[in-house]
């Protein structure tokens, strides 16, 4: 795998058994509930099977200044890349198999017992086809679209006259300073904000969705749905926090429709615990 994406033995004897144009007998394999299934088929579009991406990976050594707000560059680089090469190699699998895109694409990421410096990145989801054939629904540049959509969203999305194009994040790992000895004193007993605490948090926030909306530009999309901002530590040191920001890019399928002509979403109540 030194290059990135290619796909282990197994995962390709995996896909040889999925249908396929020239494999008829095979069987699709979805992690779909039953209603995005039946969804995502009145959609036109036919599950194909799973594509899985994975990436283990060391990160590396970066001191913060005690008493500054700052970006840890080396760990949001290998955050950043870690995932890239798992949704890269999530990609290769959907190419593969021949799919048009990738419908709910899960991007996870947990820290491996042995070493606190190593963390396995994983991306999943299904691995769609146009049941007509249609090429008009493939990502930029003609690669397989991923979207972390659900298979109800996406059917909406495409009743909206919307397609997906890409998954687009951004990552920033930032070090919040500590406050000196006699600031925390002076706070105690009152009601006061914690500007450094507070400038730290926004800068960082500000600075994932800044780079997850150059990715929606890179890609030439119209906008981004679903935007997520997860926080998280990794169990890092104290005061070192990763902000993630991720949503599926968006363009019209033609030709942008007049909002009075888009149907109204439809309101369903789970019954479901």
């Amino acid at each position: 795998m030194s290059d990135g994406t290619a796909i282990p033995q197994h995962a390709l004897e995996r896909l040889k058994g999925l249908r396929s144009e020239g494999h008829p007998g095979g069987i699709f394999t979805s992690d779909f509930s039953i209603n995005e299934f039946l969804l995502v088929r009145k959609a036109g579009f036919e599950p194909v099977g799973l594509c899985v991406g994975s990436c283990i990976y060391h990160l590396g050594i970066q001191y913060a200044n005690w008493s500054k707000n700052q970006e840890m560059d080396v760990l949001s680089q290998a955050m950043y890349h870690a995932r890239e090469l798992a949704m890269s190699r999530m990609r290769a699998e959907a190419e593969g198999m021949g799919a048009d895109g990738i419908v709910g694409v899960e991007l996870t990421v947990k820290r491996m017992e042995w070493d606190d410096k190593i963390l396995e990145f994983i991306a999943i989801g299904t691995g769609v086809v146009h049941a007509k054939g249609h090429p008009g629904f493939k990502g930029y540049n003609g690669k397989p679209f991923t979207s972390d959509l659900s298979g109800q969203d996406f059917w909406t999305l495409l009743q909206a006259g919307y397609r997906p194009l890409e998954m687009v994040m951004g990552s920033c790992v930032y070090h919040v300073a500590h406050q000196g000895m006699f600031k925390a004193l002076g706070n105690v007993g009152n009601n006061t904000e914690l500007t450094n605490y507070s400038q730290a948090l926004y800068d960082a926030r500000e600075i994932a969705m800044e780079r997850m909306q150059h990715e929606a530009i890179q890609v030439q999309a119209e906008g981004v749905v679903g935007v997520d901002l997860h926080e998280g530590s990794h169990n890092w040191q104290p005061h070192i926090i990763e902000f993630f920001a991720v949503g599926t890019a968006v363009t019209p399928i033609t030709t942008e429709r007049d909002a009075s002509t888009i149907p109204d979403p439809q309101l369903v109540l789970s019954v479901n615990n």
